[in-house]
């Protein structure tokens, strides 16, 4: 009996489906069930396993289903875990998962990618679930790094969302309990949420209101005894208030990319780029401030407006800040 006929029934869950593949009868377990039984045979006739297997084969991916000896530790701790995955590429040793809100403000995006940045070069994967806002930047970072990085999809592997990430995809290790196909839905993102939690040592949310669905990743991420940290944000900013809790509740303030690494134990392995004096003292203003106008960045590092933007470049090139929409600047 094919176990992934099986896994593609509507109706048989992980439970059900350990019970049948361990009978010593799989099949007389079915017929006390005709429902049962009578899906299961449409789904063997109509081909939808196969089907499944060639798709994944012109994609590059593979199917892992709960009865293969590969299929995640991780995942089958899960108290409801998928019957089974769709991989594309590996899946992290070691992980760090970066969450937020899609609708992030330009300093949480450039945090976040500076907090990727630095999880790659200590050699730490980035699990994000590819969405826009924050999941983007935590993919771009770790790429920029020249690290790996998991983008954990709500869709089927060949219904990449939002369809703006196609390129950024293209790029990463992908992975989807959902069939070829599946496009979308709302009730799917809480579901991807469990997998981030679960393939990560670490939840880091950056930036997230009270109803974010980095929220839910967090809260899983608690249930099966994982690390939460949030980045602290103003109070009074509503895209702040989810994170702002957390740490109100015990998660552990990020304030740093060094401080993210010393939390859990991590060297960073790429050294500083050597800085002269007025370029040390503008970082420090950038970090200080976390996004800035150059005049203020000015002010702020004790610089003249003329010394500030070649400094903000030669920073840029040494990748400790970002340019941002509006003429501000952002670290890295």
């Amino acid at each position: 009996m094919d176990p992934l006929s099986l896994a593609l029934t509507p109706g048989i869950g992980p439970k059900r489906l350990r019970e049948i593949l361990e009978a010593e009868d799989p099949l007389e377990v079915l017929r006390r069930e005709p429902r049962l039984l009578a899906a299961w045979q449409k789904t063997v006739e109509e081909g939808l396993a196969e089907r499944e297997r060639r798709r994944a084969e012109a994609l590059g991916a593979r199917i892992l289903g709960l009865w293969d000896e590969d299929f995640p530790e991780a995942l089958k701790a899960l108290p409801q875990p998928p019957t089974h995955v769709y991989l594309k590429g590996d899946l992290p040793e070691v992980g760090v998962a970066l969450v937020g809100s899609r609708r992030a403000s330009p300093w949480a995006r450039a945090f976040a990618r500076s907090l990727a940045r630095a999880l790659a070069e200590a050699g730490v994967w980035v699990v994000s679930g590819l969405a826009r806002g924050i999941d983007a930047e935590a993919h771009l970072g770790a790429l920029e790094a020249g690290g790996r990085t998991l983008g954990v999809l709500g869709s089927g592997l060949d219904r990449v969302y939002p369809p703006e990430h196609q390129a950024l995809a293209q790029r990463m290790d992908l992975l989807s309990e959902f069939p070829f196909g599946t496009g979308p839905k709302a009730e799917f993102f809480p579901r991807r949420n469990r997998l981030i939690a679960a393939l990560a040592r670490a939840v880091v949310v950056v930036e997230a209101g009270e109803e974010s669905g980095a929220l839910i990743t967090a809260r899983h991420a608690l249930e099966l005894g994982k690390e939460v940290l949030a980045v602290p944000g103003r109070p009074t900013d509503e895209n702040s208030r989810g994170a702002n809790r957390l740490i109100q509740d015990g998660a552990y303030p990020v304030l740093s990319p060094e401080d993210l690494l010393g939390y859990l134990g991590l060297s960073q392995r790429k050294e500083t780029p050597p800085l002269s004096e007025a370029e040390k003292a503008l970082l420090e203003a950038l970090r200080a401030l976390g996004q800035a106008l150059p005049e203020e960045l000015a002010l702020r590092a004790g610089l003249s407006a003329a010394e500030v933007l070649p400094l903000l470049t030669a920073l840029e090139l040494k990748g400790l800040a970002q340019a941002l929409p509006g003429g501000r600047y952002a670290p890295l």
